[in-house]
């Protein structure tokens, strides 16, 4: 079984993290630290430009219909360059959302837009700091109204609609509602990493479209599919930062040598080096479940989510103790991806969750055998 992408995927990875090196991502995510702005609008429009919002859009809808095999590459260099867009929210969650249900009116009135970056869109799933089960979704659907709060939604405060997971009379259903409405509040929160927003919602009967009726386990999927995606990302950030703190360490000099000759030294990068190949390859099986909607996709999706938000706060973390008291200043870029590491481990479930995910989905796999 071959894991590896194709040479066509390759170059679009080339491509893509070319753009980003040419934007500056990486100032550009500090200048919106510094700064009021929610997300870089410019580089925004540049990964739109570049058709990046509509790699799994179908062309009938508007998009280049590619897989999520190209949308993986895409990830890994969004996630290197730690970009300050609101991309996983729109394409991860709300994209594939939409994509996964069979309203063909609603593909057809939002992909287009989705694709061509005239709207962004977002998922409002918990409602409290814990990660939330069936049982204890209370935003409510009825008569086409929704009712309730949605907490820490990403990117809710820059997005033009969300996907509400609701319950209705049949159980939990997902539902499209217009962020623009006038019955809708939203209250930005302040975050560990503010170059990626997130916002509280309060619905108040809001007017809203129907996805899929019955959609827990339809939520269960999207989580699973956008955790690979993510896991991509957290897997390029960890390179990034694993690369940051060998070039410190070679160019770092002390008692006359390299720092990079330490002992010490050399068992930090290699110990970041092990923790991100292992995860990579967890991603790898990740993405070929993805892309083939395997059996597999809830065990592959957990195994790669806990070993890619392991080695990004490994990576980082190390990144810093790499670069020495300079490490924690404000002028060193390491706390950037600190940052973004502790914001990915816990944006759709903390590390906690996608193991006890993992154990479920073993134990289910093998009391089909």
């Amino acid at each position: 079984m071959n894991f590896e992408f194709s040479d066509e995927q390759m170059a679009m990875k080339d491509e893509v993290r070319k753009l980003l090196d040419k934007e500056n991502s990486l100032k550009r995510n500090r200048t919106i630290l510094e700064g009021e702005d929610k997300f870089d609008k410019e580089l925004w429009d540049s990964l739109v430009a570049m058709g990046l919002t509509a790699v799994t859009i179908p062309e009938e809808f508007g998009g280049i219909g590619m897989g999520y095999l190209e949308l993986c590459v895409v990830a890994e260099e969004l996630g290197r360059a730690i970009a300050p867009v609101p991309y996983s929210s729109s394409v991860y969650l709300a994209t594939t959302a939409i994509l996964n249900c069979a309203n063909e009116d609603l593909k057809k009135e939002y992909l287009p837009k989705l694709a061509s970056g005239e709207i962004i869109g977002t998922f409002a799933h918990a409602e409290s700091s814990g990660f939330p089960i069936e049982k204890s979704i209370n935003c409510s659907f009825g008569s086409g109204k929704i009712n309730g709060t949605k907490a820490a939604v990403p990117d809710a405060d820059v997005a033009d609609f969300a996907i509400v997971s609701a319950k209705n009379d049949s159980g939990i259903g997902l539902y499209l509602v217009n962020l623009k409405d006038e019955s809708i509040n939203i209250s930005s929160l302040d975050t560990f990493d503010p170059s990626r927003s997130h916002a509280n919602i309060e619905i108040n009967n809001a007017e809203a479209k129907e996805l899929i009726a019955d959609g827990w386990l339809e939520i269960e999927k999207i989580l699973d599919q956008s955790a690979v995606l993510f896991s991509f990302e957290q897997i390029g950030g960890a390179e990034a930062a694993m690369n940051m703190a060998k070039d410190y360490a070679q160019g770092r000099y002390a008692f006359g040598r390299s720092i990079a000759s330490f002992q010490a030294i050399k068992h930090k990068i290699a110990d970041m080096y092990i923790s991100l190949q292992l995860a990579r390859s967890n991603c790898y099986f990740g993405a070929w479940a993805l892309s083939n909607e395997a059996a597999e996709l809830p065990t592959a999706a957990a195994t790669a989510r806990v070993s890619a938000t392991k080695a990004f706060y490994e990576c980082s973390k190390e990144n810093i103790q790499t670069h020495g008291g300079m490490g924690a200043t404000w002028e060193f870029d390491c706390h950037l991806f600190y940052r973004r590491s502790r914001l990915l481990a816990s944006n759709i479930g903390s590390q906690g969750v996608w193991k006890e995910k993992l154990i479920s989905s073993i134990e289910k796999s093998n009391l089909q055998i």
